[in-house]
């Protein structure tokens, strides 16, 4: 049987001849192997009318490159100018001009990036190694994107097939905790079809401004197909059982390749993620850069790219630091990663509840427990290992802070806690003067305590 193989375009024609080459590789029967599976079949069931729409939809999301870049791991990054970028497609966001930087960061903030340069240095056995840009999989062979220009993970073809629907590409699905296995004060998470959590959160009586975590980045095995492991923020506002809630989220996932939510990235790799929505999942947002919305500023991280190194069982560890911020003046919410770094941020035009403040902030692992064969999931949260096991074995997040309505950043005292089934995942908060206050979380899923 014929093969069809993809060439980087680094003159963007690629997207000219997609349809072509789809019709090519259904005349040939088959299509290469992608982290080695076989995608003949979905190819031979996708109608024309559906590849003429799919094609549409990535000439629309993967704009012409100034330059491309592939990556050791697979990925196709194009660095396109920062005018072209997806979210300024966006309706709302017609004659939206760029911010290069956030007229006011958030206070504390220098002296928290002393605190964390000095983690960054060390290299004695156990001390955890903060994450630094030069670390994603794609600046392997040194090229980086130009002055002027953003990095954009491509999306391909095989991405949008494996999706439920072009619809769905990209985004996640709606559901609510069961209220039956949650206390009565805490949060509604917005969850479903098996989801389970082991999370930090505040009182839904506060205002909030912003977060800030440095979290413990892992390479969890995902036991089933339609399964995924994720550590994260959320940036919560509205109500959870209507359909306003607006969210922005941000951290580090783990998802298996095919045939349930792996379309963003076709490998079970570690990588950088974000998330928005206005509408509770329902139709607003969507992962990463993969929908009109998200303002990229940075031109050396690709949001969606790889995590490497992550940390290893009593050996090295090393984490993020997330900080995702409402900027008092223009409104816009910023995320920043490591030591300062500014990635972008999402516009306030966007929002309906979080144009104004955030109600409540959550902070934690979630994972997809699919119960295949009638029994729990194996699939690990963080490094698959309970929070009593400690530093070097369990996962944790540190130095939990938010921001108040006076752009100050300050430690949270007095969070509280909440994992569905403490025997498959769970969580144990504490607080010292160099970590303020953190928590172990996770687990490995299905043990003899969870059948």
């Amino acid at each position: 049987m014929g093969k069809c193989n993809i060439v980087a375009n680094k003159n963007g024609v690629l997207y000219l001849l997609l349809h072509l080459f789809l019709l090519c590789c259904l005349a040939v029967g088959e299509f290469d192997h992608v982290s080695g599976l076989n995608y003949t079949k979905y190819i031979r069931q996708a109608s024309r009318l559906r590849l003429e729409r799919i094609q549409k939809h990535l000439e629309k999301i993967n704009k012409p490159p100034l330059i491309t870049i592939q990556s050791p791991d697979g990925d196709i990054i194009d660095c396109v100018h920062k005018r072209k970028q997806p979210a300024l497609d966006h309706p709302l966001l017609k004659n939206h001009k760029i911010q290069r930087v956030p007229p006011e960061m958030p206070k504390r903030l220098k002296q928290e990036e002393v605190r964390n340069s000095m983690s960054n240095e060390a290299t004695i056995k156990g001390t955890p190694r903060q994450w630094q840009w030069q670390w994603q999989m794609w600046h392997g062979n040194g090229t980086r994107c130009p002055k002027g220009t953003v990095p954009i993970r491509r999306s391909s073809v095989h991405d949008v097939l494996r999706a439920k629907s072009l619809f769905h590409f990209g985004k996640k699905q709606r559901g609510f905790i069961n209220p039956a296995r949650r206390r009565a004060d805490a949060p509604d998470i917005v969850s479903g079809n098996g989801h389970e959590h082991a999370i930090a959160y505040t009182g839904t009586t506060q205002e909030f401004y912003g977060a800030r975590a440095t979290i413990n980045v892992w390479d969890p095995s995902i036991e089933e197909v339609n399964e995924f492991s994720l550590s994260q923020i959320w940036i919560l506002s509205g109500s959870f059982d209507g359909s306003d809630l607006n969210s922005i989220e941000a951290g580090w996932q783990v998802l298996v390749p095919f045939p349930v939510s792996p379309e963003l990235y076709g490998d079970n790799r570690p990588r950088l993620f974000t998330y928005w929505t206005t509408d509770s999942y329902e139709a607003t947002g969507c992962y990463n850069l993969l929908c009109a919305g998200f303002v990229q500023t940075n031109s050396r991280i690709a949001i969606g790219a790889s995590i490497s190194p992550v940390s290893q069982y009593t050996a090295n560890q090393y984490d993020i630091t997330i900080l995702i911020w409402k900027d008092p003046k223009l409104g816009n919410w910023w995320m920043g990663l490591g030591d300062n770094t500014l990635i972008g941020y999402w516009p306030a035009e966007l929002f309906t509840h979080l144009s104004d403040r955030a109600t409540m902030v959550e902070w934690g692992g979630e994972v997809v427990n699919s119960r295949a064969n009638g029994q729990h999931t194996s699939t690990q949260m963080g490094s698959g290992h309970f929070p009593e096991d400690g530093f070097g074995k369990s996962s944790y997040f540190r130095n939990l802070e938010v921001v108040d309505a006076d752009n100050s950043l300050s430690s949270v005292r007095g969070i509280s806690t909440l994992a569905e089934n403490t025997n498959c995942y769970n969580i144990r908060s504490s607080y010292n003067k160099e970590w303020g206050t953190f928590f172990y979380y996770g687990g490995p899923g299905n043990n003899l305590r969870c059948p």
